[in-house]
């Protein structure tokens, strides 16, 4: 008997979810039009407050900003235009940041004196502080520019969530791509002759 009572609640149930997915209650036009005005309002807020999202998109000017290094001297993208810049967005702990920067740092190394640069902000506001970053920089043997994104406002500006994260710069200051994980030289290589 008790099996017979457990068989029909079960039934019962399922006959109550597949109701309720299905059954939608009508709405008067009134209803409908402010659901409308909700979802169009959501979908149209493309920004952070302070912080302008469709400004960062490839064909658009790269937006300016001005960080400090760890030396604390003031680094600004603006000072690069007429170069090429691949503007990289990585933190010491993520593996395919780690894997990508000797790729960079070679990269560098064969370019910076043909008009590229590489600035590489460190999403420091995620990271584990100015010695974890100093020490990576040490074993990595970096020598490019590493901008300290600290109040993590570039990070979101440049729509870091994934990382690493790049953009390449053309010499007016335009992006003309945007790249979402690690790139090897042959791939920077390939997007550097792209730009202008």
């Amino acid at each position: 008997m008790n099996k017979n009572l457990l068989s029909i609640a079960i039934i019962l149930l399922a006959v109550a979810i597949v109701f309720v997915n299905i059954w939608k209650p009508t709405s008067t036009d009134g209803d409908k039009a402010s659901t409308d005005t909700s979802e169009e309002d959501i979908s149209a807020d493309e920004s952070i407050p302070g912080i302008d999202l469709t400004a960062v998109k490839e064909g658009k000017a790269a937006p300016d900003f001005e960080l400090t290094n760890l030396e604390g001297d003031s680094v600004k993208l603006s000072d690069y235009q007429g170069k090429k810049v691949i503007l990289n967005l990585w933190a010491t702990w993520c593996p395919p940041c780690q894997a990508e920067m000797p790729h960079m740092q070679n990269f560098y190394e064969k370019n910076k004196d043909n008009g590229i640069e590489i600035l590489a902000v460190n999403l420091t506001s995620m990271d584990n502080g100015q010695a974890t970053i100093k020490q990576f920089v040490d074993d990595f043997g970096l020598t490019f520019p590493i901008p300290l994104d600290e109040d993590g406002d570039i990070g979101r500006q440049y729509q870091a969530v994934s990382i690493p994260t790049s953009y390449m710069i053309d010499t007016k200051g335009i992006i003309s791509k945007k790249i979402v994980g690690p790139m090897d030289e042959a791939m920077m290589e390939n997007l550097t002759k792209a730009m202008e």
